[in-house]
Formats: structure tokens, C-alpha cells, sequence
């Protein structure tokens, strides 16, 4: 019961108690103790899904509306409806899907927001970071670290659409966001396509290569084959009975995750597998690259098929059943959480 309930002898005196404080900014912890220390996790973000079929036309509009150049980066935001107007998807990530036309440029710019590419649809585009290139294919993990230059283009001959996930409301939060342009729309290229992965995702790293556990990955491609082929590796082991068999991606030199504030996962489900409840503190985002299935989110079912998006917040059980055999790549803010000791993880 409040603390002013109606029938407390001190009710009207404590209302204004408080009515007398607050031109001081002055508020009663006692009043609102149990919304910031609760019970369990508590979120505004709730279970969502956004089917591809039904975002792709729209997305295309858009294409007709503006252009890339225009808009600097053309994009639909996948808003959380229970966060309206944030430009959120979970209380502490975005995620919004990209299109880009043949022909056309995202000219080149730098931030301090960290960000990851997937790629869903078409064939043709690029994205250069700090100086090489790295042709864009459909399951490419791709990423551009804090305050790395990076810019996109289309070479092709057909449009190409991916889901961008930036940890936008984390660097917000801190107060830490800055952004540049670069000198050009197009960088230079000063290193081949492939320097990346020879010289940092070979079990090798250069001579003068000294990271700190913090630095992000200098791999900045995930390809998509080479994802398939580790999932399809380990398939004949035992199934996990909460996550099927599921990896999480590394910086190869460090081992920790390939951005310090957002982590990234694949998960293959064989047909008709059902996972356990699972639950956990980090919010996290689901795509369905093949396959499809169901997903149960607490008490909300989503059918779900290729290129779909659906989100799960924090501590909402999670059910997932295959139809199809199924490849998720899923994407979260674990890393910040387990740096800061707040991360859990409940299984029924």
C-alpha cells in the first residue's frame, strides 16, 4: 500500500510535505523505491515483430523519396512500440533497415555510436571501412566500430537492403555522441578487399598488434558461409536444450566480443526442434535468416519466416520452435551488462 494512502492518519500531511519540496526539486525516495530498485528487471519495451514481406514495399517508397545522398543514410527505424518516438528498438539499442540503390553512394562519415550490418536482400553493394572495401552478400555480419570512417555504395545492378543495430541509446545515455563527415562521399581505397581477415582471422595477428581487451575487432566481415560452415560443424554434437547449437561471434585477437557494447549470436534449430524458457537480462534482437518457425515471447506468439525481425526485452521468457531447420542471428547488449556484473540468465 502507497506510503499517502487514503486511509493513513498522516496522508495530508505527507502530500503536503511533498508539495513543499518539490519547488526545491526535492522528491521522497520512499514514494518511488520499488520502480527503482524492483523485484525483477522491468522494461517499457515490449515483444514485437516486423515482418519483411510487409517493411520491404514500404522501404522501397522510401527509395523513390529521397536518395541516399539526401537522406545521408536512407533507413526505416524498427521502433519498439512500447517506446514510440525513441528511435529504439530495446531500451538500449536501434535497429532500422537500410536501402541503397544501384548506382548510389551513403556517403562516407564517422561516429563514436558503434554499429553492425546485416545484410538481407541483394547483391551488388559495398561497405568501406577506414580504407578497404568488403563486397556485401546476403548473412554478411558486418561492422564499423566506434569513429571509423565508412561509407556504402551500390555497383550492382539490383537494390540492397540490410538491418543496421547501433548502440545509439547507450553512447546517448553518457552523453558521449559525436559524429564527422568525411572529406569525400567515397574514401579512398588504400587497402585490398580480404586485408582485414588475412591479417587479423587467420589465428595470426600482425608483429606491432597489441589490443586491449576493450578495442573492437580490426575483422570488421563476418562472412556469411563461414557462419553457416562453423553451425553445420558442430550440428552432429549434442543439442542445447535452450539455445540448439548456437556461437557467439569473437574478436579473434581478444576473444571478447567483436564490439564492446553490443554482442552478436547464430543459432541453428533443426526442424522441429523446441527450445526450452529462457530468460535473460539483456534485450535482445532476432533476424531469421532461413527457416522459420514460432517464437513465444511471455505471453505473445510470433510466426516468423526468412528476414524477419522480432525482439525479446529483458527478462521475458523466450520459446522458440522450428518449422523449417532455422539460422537466427541475434544481437544484444550482454557485453555491456557482463562488464558492469549485471547480467543474468534464467533457465526453466
Amino acid at each position: 500500500m502507497p506510503a499517502d494512502a487514503s486511509d493513513h492518519p498522516q496522508a495530508e500531511a505527507r502530500r503536503a510535505f511533498y508539495r513543499r519540496i518539490d519547488p526545491a526539486n526535492l522528491t521522497p525516495l520512499w514514494e518511488v523505491l520499488s520502480a527503482l530498485v524492483p523485484q525483477t528487471p522491468r522494461t517499457a519495451a515490449q515483444p514485437a515483430l516486423w515482418r519483411y514481406t510487409d517493411v520491404r514495399p514500404e522501404l522501397m517508397e522510401a527509395g523513390r523519396l529521397i536518395t541516399a545522398h539526401e537522406a545521408e543514410r536512407r533507413v526505416l527505424i524498427l521502433e519498439n512500440p512500447g517506446l514510440r518516438g525513441q528511435s529504439r528498438i530495446t531500451q538500449s539499442l536501434y535497429a532500422g533497415l537500410q536501402l541503397i540503390l544501384p548506382g548510389e553512394v551513403a556517403p562516407a562519415h564517422r561516429h563514436t555510436q558503434s554499429a553492425l550490418r546485416l545484410v538481407l536482400d541483394g547483391e551488388g553493394a559495398y561497405t568501406a571501412v577506414d580504407g578497404e572495401r568488403t563486397t556485401m552478400r546476403r548473412g554478411d555480419f558486418i561492422i564499423t566500430p566506434a569513429w571509423t570512417f565508412h561509407d556504402h555504395g551500390n555497383e550492382g545492378d539490383q537494390p540492397v537492403i540490410w538491418l543496421d543495430g547501433l548502440d545509439i541509446p547507450i553512447v546517448d545515455f553518457l552523453g558521449a555522441g559525436f559524429q564527422e563527415k568525411g572529406g569525400a562521399d567515397v574514401q579512398a581505397v588504400t587497402r585490398a578487399e580480404g586485408d582485414a581477415l588475412a591479417r587479423y582471422a587467420s589465428n595470426m595477428v600482425p608483429m606491432d598488434f597489441h589490443p586491449r581487451p576493450s578495442d573492437p575487432t580490426r575483422v570488421f566481415v563476418y562472412p556469411y558461409a563461414q557462419t553457416q560452415r562453423a553451425l553445420d560443424g558442430i550440428a552432429a554434437s549434442p543439442i542445447d536444450p535452450h539455445h540448439g547449437w548456437k556461437l557467439r561471434y569473437v574478436n579473434p585477437a581478444t576473444g571478447a566480443s567483436p564490439m564492446p557494447t553490443i554482442g552478436a549470436f547464430a543459432q541453428k534449430l533443426p526442424a522441429g526442434f523446441e527450445t526450452r524458457a529462457l530468460r535473460s537480462t539483456d534485450s535482445t534482437i532476432h533476424v531469421c535468416l532461413e527457416g522459420d518457425g514460432m517464437a513465444r515471447v511471455g505471453e505473445q506468439e510470433f510466426r516468423f519466416s526468412q528476414n524477419d525481425v522480432f525482439v525479446v526485452p529483458s527478462w521475458h521468457p523466450l520459446h522458440l520452435q522450428a518449422q523449417r531447420d532455422c539460422l537466427l542471428f541475434s544481437y544484444s547488449d550482454r557485453p555491456v551488462q557482463q562488464a558492469l556484473g549485471l547480467w543474468r540468465e534464467h533457465k526453466d
